[in-house]
């Protein structure tokens, strides 16, 4: 225990630090962090509470703070298994899969892109170039701690640098991005002590984790953290095992065994196994997308057919028929009641109440959307425009109007990093909009930009 005090010393200053940037610029979730009533009522997830962040917010850098240590991170959005009422009167594998830098099957027929619009989109190069301005500086004042750290809480904002520089390989196919990923990732599992070893977790078992260090989950093993990150490092581990110049090496080839076999045991069997119902079927849309994300990634690397099996069983219920709940994502979705060509969907399992799910955690939702679309697996392209329209004109109506839920009420931050900006790899239109987006611009925004645009031109 004393060791591993001492060593989350880095990861608790680099909080204060995140803290009083967060003060400086102004920035705050829909739902603030309020660990004394998580605190007051903590279960074994560490999540059944109010106010467990979604990120940390650079979306005020315009210019950017005086604190490094915020520029590579998100919105600090809470990832709460109940979200607070907003008004008293709401209630609301395959081996033969593409190779990342071509559009995915099944995306044919989305239509709205022309190459002459491509072409005057803010190029892969041009994008890169404002991702350099800032990888360093994030690497070193943020993710690299983050990635060394033995609190997984550190690991929730650290996905965010594993996402920008997978996808900014994507984009342009230097190794540079994706070593940087890898180095992540491998200090992470490096991290990884035996459950029984950590004095206070819950669980005290064989398989492989981390304590967080946060006050309200001090000690314990807790699966959003871990899922919120691994999300980002089963997609990585997909674009090794999908891109050849990268699986038939032996360097990477290496890595990404070892990664696979780590997550398919210590991430997706130790949650299963400790209890689905609790820990991957989870208590709203966001949370169990990343569930659906991650057995997506893994039903479409292992070459075990029991595994297989069991990956699409946990990708279907989560789209389809969710076990333990009335609803799932599929059933969750109805025509926008404020615009017939969107889509409007509450976080909560079984509401159709406005005003639905809060931007925030509905960019969680679509970061595996807009991944199982370009794989094939369940979303369609009918799907994919009404979620077009529901950015571009029911959240995102004007330039600097952005609102707080997807029924179009609020006032939102317009912070879509994580989700809602991947849609512009569909959409020219809405790809040009993102290029006057001042919102969030760091290295996950800068890299998923770059992605769209070597998407959109196939």
């Amino acid at each position: 225990m004393s060791e591993s005090r001492r060593r989350n010393t880095s990861g608790l200053a680099l909080s204060s630090l995140l803290s009083v940037a967060l003060l400086v610029g102004g920035a705050c979730g829909p739902n603030p962090e309020n660990p004394s009533e998580e605190a007051a009522s903590v279960d074994t997830s560490g999540e059944n509470a109010q106010g467990t962040p979604e990120a940390v917010n650079p979306e005020t850098q315009t210019p950017a703070p005086s604190f490094p240590e915020a520029d590579a991170l998100a919105p600090s959005f809470p990832e709460t298994d109940e979200l607070a009422d907003p008004s008293p009167e709401a209630d609301a594998m395959a081996p033969s899969a593409p190779a990342p830098d071509a559009l995915a099957s099944g995306q044919e027929g989305l239509g709205t892109t022309s190459q002459a619009a491509v072409a005057g989109l803010r190029t892969v190069a041009a994008w890169e170039t404002l991702f350099l301005k800032r990888w360093n500086s994030e690497h070193t004042s943020s993710f690299l701690p983050m990635s060394k750290s033995l609190d997984s809480w550190q690991f929730y904002n650290l996905a965010y640098g594993i996402d920008g520089n997978t996808a900014m390989y994507r984009a342009t196919g230097k190794t540079q991005y994706m070593d940087r990923a890898l180095l992540y990732v491998n200090n992470v599992v490096n991290n990884a002590r035996v459950s029984s070893s950590l004095p206070r977790s819950n669980f005290r078992d064989s398989y492989m984790g981390w304590a967080s260090a946060r006050s309200d989950t001090v000690g314990q093993e807790v699966p959003l953290f871990e899922s919120y990150c691994w999300r980002y490092v089963t997609r990585m581990l997909r674009v090794i095992r999908e891109t050849p110049a990268l699986y038939n090496n032996a360097n990477y080839r290496s890595q990404y065994d070892r990664l696979l076999a780590f997550s398919e045991r210590n991430m997706f069997e130790k949650w299963n196994k400790r209890g689905a119902n609790s820990y991957v079927y989870r208590v709203n849309t966001h949370m169990a997308s990343h569930w659906a994300y991650i057995a997506m990634d893994l039903s479409r690397m292992t070459t075990d057919a029991t595994k297989k099996a069991s990956y699409l069983k946990v990708f279907n219920n989560i789209n389809r028929d969710m076990p333990n709940n009335t609803s799932s994502l599929r059933g969750q979705l109805m025509t926008s009641m404020v615009n017939p060509s969107a889509y409007f969907w509450a976080a909560n399992w079984g509401s159709r109440a406005r005003p639905g799910q809060d931007v925030a955690h509905g960019n969680g939702v679509m970061a595996y959307i807009v991944e199982a679309r370009d794989a094939g697996m369940e979303w369609t392209a009918t799907d994919i425009q009404k979620f077009v329209v529901t950015l571009n004109k029911v959240i995102w109506p004007s330039a600097g109007s952005y609102s707080n839920y997807v029924d179009g009420s609020g006032r939102g931050t317009g912070w879509f990093n994580d989700g809602l900006m991947k849609l512009g790899r569909y959409d020219a239109a809405l790809q040009r909009r993102l290029e006057t987006h001042t919102v969030g611009n760091n290295t996950q925004y800068y890299g998923n930009a770059a992605l769209n645009v070597k998407l959109l031109g196939g």
